[in-house]
């Protein structure tokens, strides 16, 4: 953003928010591919916490005294959701905020071979899954972030500013905070993908992934989209 991390000056580390590195922050739903919320901002606990607080207000959580004991049921709460993260250290406490007891959550670390050597793909050799909120040991092989990762991959393709290795970043935060939003509302409402069924064809087209997730029911079209957004941006 503006300039890369290594040029910045002592007091532009100190004073401002709106240049060095800037990251899109996702979460990916693993089964319908929806990314359900997304933030623009610095690897930081701020920006964890601020994205599992919006990631909360869109799902439906228990009733008050709903989980209470009664009616010979055994009492507890029930379960929302299931996370699962990288090893960033802020995550646990964002989650906890946002979630408290209604949460699954893990985390996967993942170590690479020839991870710091440039123009060199780097090779996977070990994963330590760990349970870290409400699950069970033989749980553990559920927590993954390969979608998440696939994703992002996506992103880089569509979307210039986050290209490796490119001038095409944003100037400014405003327009990269912009920029992501109307790709995501496109991503969500009108991109689809291609079942593949190994014939060397096209697949079949899928839904929209706010189809599959039943945000909307119809699939929209980029100008559709386009003129909501401005009517009410």
């Amino acid at each position: 953003m503006h300039k890369k991390q290594s040029r910045l000056t002592v007091e532009e580390r100190q004073t401002r928010h709106d240049i060095e590195d800037v990251y899109l922050w996702t979460m990916l739903d693993a089964d319908t591919k929806l990314l359900v919320s997304h933030e623009v901002g610095k690897r930081s606990g701020d920006m964890a916490r601020r994205l599992m607080k919006d990631f909360a207000t869109r799902l439906v959580f228990p009733r008050p005294h709903e989980s209470d004991r009664h009616r010979f049921s055994q009492s507890g709460h029930r379960i929302v959701v299931q996370i699962s993260s990288d090893g960033f250290a802020a995550y646990p406490e964002a989650v906890d905020l946002a979630f408290g007891p209604y949460v699954k959550y893990g985390q996967i670390i993942k170590e690479y071979r020839n991870a710091n050597l440039p123009y060199t793909p780097s090779e996977m050799v070990a994963a330590d899954r760990r349970a870290i909120f409400h699950m069970r040991e033989d749980e553990t092989r559920s927590i993954g972030t390969s979608h998440v990762e696939r994703n992002n991959l996506t992103t880089r393709t569509f979307m210039r500013r986050f290209a490796r290795l490119s001038l095409g970043f944003s100037k400014k935060l405003e327009n990269l905070v912009s920029a992501s939003a109307m790709y995501v509302a496109h991503y969500n409402f009108v991109w689809r993908t291609r079942y593949s069924d190994n014939s060397g064809k096209p697949g079949k087209l899928r839904p929209t992934a706010a189809l599959m997730a039943g945000v909307t029911d119809r699939i929209w079209n980029f100008d559709e989209l386009y003129r909501v957004i401005i009517h009410y941006g």
